[in-house]
């Protein structure tokens, strides 16, 4: 490569095939990380918005065979919370129509609870998995991609070096082409790094809040349920 051209284009087509390979899987480590990013941006905030909207409408007094009605026939994605709502008020009402009814005692109460209790958290474990699906690639990709950059840039510092003993005369003239390309692998592995390990803490902390909210409204639904049992 011409010295004076350190174009980033022509660095990576000037590159060793080991160094283009890096490159080439960084490239696409970075492509995947993207497409995960907006794709669970659109998911969070879509859960979000329906979580409050579900909530809203709960809090408000709305009856509850006439909100499980409701949900049961939605048109739309009622949202993760409505689907545990869903989930306890559906095992609640078969055990009522199957004659398992509380007669003021804690023992009694608990045997209608219970079935509703395991479904709620058996709908807020599978939402959760929903929620929390190729996070573990964005961590991965941000804790890996830094060092698969420095793989190249090392490969390419090697080759930059080995040159220097076909030169009578080494000048930083002669070894410069051979560096910038070495620490093109080290920058786009910054690049996809990054991103994945922003947006990972963000949405992480962003599904904490979610699965908060959630055991929460566990807890205080099946309050309503055992006030109804008994």
């Amino acid at each position: 490569m011409n010295a004076h051209d350190l174009s980033i284009l022509s660095m990576i087509s000037d590159a060793s095939l080991l160094a283009q390979a890096v490159m080439a899987l960084l490239l696409v480590i970075s492509l995947v990380s993207w497409t995960i990013i907006f794709r669970k941006l659109f998911a969070i905030k879509a859960a979000q918005r329906a979580t409050n909207r579900f909530e809203e409408k709960f809090w408000q007094g709305a009856e509850l065979n006439a909100l499980y009605q409701e949900v049961s026939h939605a048109s739309k994605d009622p949202g993760p919370m409505a689907r545990i709502f869903e989930a306890g008020m559906k095992e609640f009402r078969r055990a009522r129509q199957n004659g398992i009814t509380g007669n003021g005692g804690p023992e009694s109460s608990n045997i209608v609870l219970a079935p509703a209790s395991r479904a709620m958290r058996a709908a807020f474990q599978r939402e959760m998995d929903a929620l929390e699906s190729s996070l573990a690639f964005l961590a991965s990709a941000g804790s890996v991609s830094p060092y698969i950059g420095l793989l190249g840039t090392v490969w390419g510092f090697m080759n930059a070096f080995r040159g220097l003993a076909d030169v009578q005369q080494a000048t930083l003239a002669s070894v410069a082409p051979g560096i910038a390309e070495a620490l093109v692998a080290t920058a786009i592995g910054l690049f996809a790094a990054i991103p994945a390990v922003v947006a990972y803490n963000r949405y992480a902390y962003e599904i904490e809040r979610l699965a908060n909210r959630f055991e929460t409204f566990i807890d205080e639904f099946s309050n309503i349920l055992d006030r109804h049992a008994r």
